[in-house]
């Protein structure tokens, strides 16, 4: 089934993991992916791998807390394809230290990747968005049960959920739908690289999911499927809150 044909969409973080999936899930589905990432070298490995099934990608280096970087994101897939149908903000960063020891530029830091990289998006992307548009963001559950030592990544997840409250309000009248999902334990770098997890002191709980699980939540939301969903988080945690 092909529920995104001739759709135009953003995926940021898209050259690994979660985006990744979701870019591949969309080009497989027919729409045209612009696949933002910090990393050109994955990237362009993401084009080309979209590419070589037939699908259509460009890539876009961005650092998304750089506000002229993600306007120019937004230009190159306007520019390319005349508008957004579908944006999915995904990239995110995260801290493992306690709030007294961490620094004012780390919380910072995060912020800006996680959360005002996701007003800036939206910002400058609904101008281009047509009726029946939707913007999906992945949260995470540390927005609901969370651990020490990863403060700002907590809260800005948190942020994010209230930010897309509010946004799904003023853009109603536009019918752009926002919604976020929140994944558990998903196999990904940011994952295994956790140092909490590498060490053992965080004990993963509940299911462990892939990538794609969490680009098929992601593409239902971003969906005509999804039309009566709207302003909500969809938890896809394996079940890891009813354990918690």
């Amino acid at each position: 089934m092909a529920r995104f044909t001739d759709k135009v969409c953003i995926v940021t973080g898209a050259a690994s993991g979660i985006g990744r999936a979701t870019a591949q899930r969309f080009a497989s589905e027919g729409g045209r992916v612009l696949i933002v990432d910090l990393n050109p070298e994955h990237g362009r490995q993401a084009v080309d791998e979209i590419a070589s099934k037939g699908g259509v990608a460009k890539f876009a280096a961005c650092d998304v807390s750089n506000s002229s970087q993600v306007q120019q994101a937004v230009k190159t897939a306007v520019d390319a394809w005349g508008k957004i149908d579908v944006l999915v903000n995904n990239a995110a960063m995260m801290t493992f230290l306690p709030v007294v020891q961490l620094e004012e530029k780390d919380w910072d830091k995060v912020m800006a990747v996680n959360i005002k990289s996701v007003f800036m998006f939206c910002k400058y992307a609904i101008p281009h968005m047509p009726a029946g548009s939707a913007i999906v963001n992945t949260s995470s559950v540390h927005a609901h049960e969370s651990e020490a030592g990863v403060a700002p990544y907590a809260a800005s997840k948190g942020a994010m959920e209230a930010f897309i409250r509010v946004l799904a309000l003023e853009l109603g009248h536009k019918k752009i739908r926002v919604n976020c999902v929140a994944p558990g334990a998903v196999d990904t770098p940011m994952l295994w690289n956790n140092p909490n997890v590498k060490s053992g002191k965080e004990k993963i709980q509940g299911a462990v999911g892939k990538p794609e699980d969490i680009a098929s939540a992601i593409c239902f939301l971003a969906s005509h499927e999804a039309r009566f969903i709207n302003g909500t988080t969809l938890i896809a945690d394996g079940d890891r809150l009813d354990i918690l």
